[in-house]
C-alpha cells in the first residue's frame, strides 16, 4: 500500500474542543467444555448474541488489574452494547499455562462483545497464544503497541516499543489472524520517544496494513515516553493529538480507527463520532464511574433502550454472579476482595469505601459484605 501523500501536508483536522467530545449471566463458560463451571446472575435480558453485535462505537479499555472477569461482568450488567476488552494476557501465559486457561481466558457468554488483548514479542509464542483462544470466541484478538510500562515496553520488550518495528508488528499481526478466526486489532500510541512524527504514524499503519489483515487500530492520541515518565504520567503528561487520529480517517479510507486518550464523558463521546471518529474507547472513567458512563452508551450512543434496572438490582445480580465464581479455581481463587473492589464505582458512596478496606485486609463473608453494600447504599439514596 503506498505512503499515503496527505501525511506529507499539514493536518488539517482540528482537535476536538475541550468539553465537547441488567444483562443475564446464565451462562456457560466459554470455550464450550467439560469441566467450565456456570456463571449465573439473575436478571431477565441478555447481550447480543455474536454474530449480532453492534460496531464498537464504544469499548472499554483494557487496563491491568482492572478489566478482569468481575469489573466486565459488572458493566455488562449496566450496557448490553459497550465493547468489553480484556486485561493484556501475555501471550507466554497462555503458552505455558495451557493446562489452565480457563482461569485466563474463560468468560461467561453474556459478556459478547469482547475483546482478548494479547501482549508479546515472539512470533511463534504469539501465534501458539491465539491458536488456543481462539477456542474461546472472542469477537475480536486485539495486540497491545501501546503499554509504555517498564515491565512492558522495557523488560518485555513489547508493548508500544514495538511501535519502533513496524515490520515486525505487520508479521505479528499476520501470525496472530493465520490462527484465529475473528477480526484483529492494534492498540497503539501516535508516537514513542522522539519518533512522533505523523509521517513516522503513517509508515508504522501503512506497514502493518499491507503486511497483514488489520484493518482496525485504536489509537492513543498521545505519544509514550518510555524513559522517565510513569505510566499513569504517560496517560497524562504527553500532550493529546487528536488531528493525528483525523488525519488518519482522511489518509486511510478502507481503514477503522477508534480514538482513545482524554474523553471521559458519554457526551464527549458522542461529540467526537459526530465529528467523524468511527469509535472511541474510554478507560479508566468507564472504571471510575461505571454507572453514569456505562448507564448512557445504550441510548446515547446506540440509540437503543437503557436497561430499566436499579443500582440495587446490580448488586443482586453481582452477588449471585459471586456465589457462582468465587473460589472456583481453588481457595481464594477468586477472592472476596477481587470480587469486591469495583462496587463502591457503581454505588458512588464514599460510604462503601471503608467495607472495601475490610475487604481487602481478610477474607469477608462474601454474602455479609455484599448486605452491608446493600444496606449503607439504600439508606444513603
Amino acid at each position: 500500500m503506498a505512503m499515503r501523500s496527505a501525511a506529507r501536508h499539514a493536518l488539517l483536522a482540528p482537535p476536538l474542543a475541550p468539553g465537547s467530545p441488567g444483562v443475564s449471566l446464565r451462562g456457560r463458560f466459554s470455550p464450550r467444555t467439560p469441566g467450565a463451571r456456570p456463571c449465573r446472575a439473575a436478571s431477565s435480558a441478555s447481550a447480543p448474541a455474536a454474530g449480532k453485535l453492534l460496531p464498537p462505537l464504544f469499548s472499554v479499555a483494557p487496563m491491568m488489574d482492572w478489566t478482569d472477569n468481575h469489573y466486565r461482568t459488572l458493566a455488562r450488567l449496566i450496557s448490553r452494547h459497550a465493547w468489553l476488552y480484556t486485561e493484556m494476557v501475555v501471550a507466554e501465559t497462555i503458552v505455558h499455562q495451557k493446562d489452565k486457561l480457563d482461569r485466563f481466558l474463560a468468560f461467561p457468554e453474556e459478556q459478547h462483545p469482547i475483546v482478548l488483548q494479547i501482549g508479546g514479542s515472539n512470533l511463534e509464542n504469539l501465534a501458539k497464544a491465539t491458536e488456543l483462544a481462539n477456542a474461546y470466541s472472542y469477537d475480536e484478538i486485539n495486540l497491545n503497541c501501546g503499554c509504555p510500562s517498564g515491565k512492558v515496553a522495557g523488560h518485555g520488550c513489547f508493548g508500544a516499543r514495538l511501535m519502533f518495528d513496524p515490520e515486525f508488528v505487520g508479521d505479528a499481526m499476520s501470525a496472530i489472524a493465520a490462527n484465529c478466526d475473528v477480526r484483529v486489532s492494534v492498540k497503539c500510541r501516535i508516537g514513542v520517544d522522539d519518533h512522533d512524527s505523523y509521517e513516522e504514524l503513517c509508515e508504522f499503519v501503512d506497514k502493518v496494513v499491507s503486511k497483514s489483515p488489520t484493518r482496525h487500530f485504536i489509537i492513543h492520541a498521545r505519544k509514550a515516553l518510555l524513559s522517565g515518565l510513569s505510566p499513569a504520567e504517560n496517560r497524562k503528561v504527553p500532550p493529546l493529538k487528536y488531528e493525528y487520529y483525523f488525519a488518519l480517517l482522511r489518509d486511510f479510507p478502507d481503514v477503522k480507527f477508534t480514538l482513545n486518550g482524554g474523553i471521559t464523558t458519554v457526551d464527549q463521546v458522542s461529540a467526537s463520532i459526530r465529528q467523524g471518529a468511527h469509535g472511541v474507547m474510554v478507560g479508566r472513567a468507564a472504571y471510575n464511574n461505571p454507572w453514569n458512563m456505562l448507564g448512557h452508551v445504550d441510548s446515547e450512543i446506540y440509540g437503543k433502550p437503557t436497561r430499566c434496572i436499579s443500582r440495587r438490582q446490580i448488586l443482586e445480580s453481582y452477588q449471585d454472579y459471586g456465589d457462582s465464581i468465587i473460589g472456583q479455581y481453588g481457595p481464594s481463587r477468586p477472592n472476596v476482595r477481587q470480587l469486591v473492589k469495583n462496587l463502591a464505582t457503581v454505588c458512588g458512596n464514599a460510604k462503601l469505601t471503608p467495607h472495601c478496606a475490610i475487604a481487602r485486609q481478610s477474607n469477608h463473608s462474601w454474602r455479609r459484605l455484599l448486605m452491608q453494600y446493600q444496606t449503607l447504599f439504600l439508606t444513603s439514596l
